[in-house]
């Protein structure tokens, strides 16, 4: 079963923006791990999605991850990168 990200916003009446950042913590404040978490750098403990498009416009484009995430980074790993 897919979950489809509009149709849950829409559910929860949720902004396109808001919903977008619902998917993870912000790392402010509380940050146990200031300059290690919340950041891009060398020794970053890095989760990123390089996205085919602009998600707070149109959050449908993480429903085709195979199609419009062209790099997954987790834990600093390299899980897809499109032009590798």
């Amino acid at each position: 079963m897919r979950l489809d990200i509009s149709v849950l916003a829409l559910a929860l009446g949720l902004q396109l923006a808001p919903q977008a950042h619902a998917a993870e913590p912000p790392a402010g404040p509380r940050n146990p791990y200031p300059g290690k978490l919340g950041v891009i750098g060398v020794g970053a403990l890095a989760d990123l999605l390089l996205v085919d498009g602009d998600p707070l416009a149109n959050l449908d484009l993480l429903a085709d991850p195979e199609r419009n995430l062209l790099l997954i980074l987790k834990d600093g790993k390299v899980y897809k990168d499109k032009w590798h």
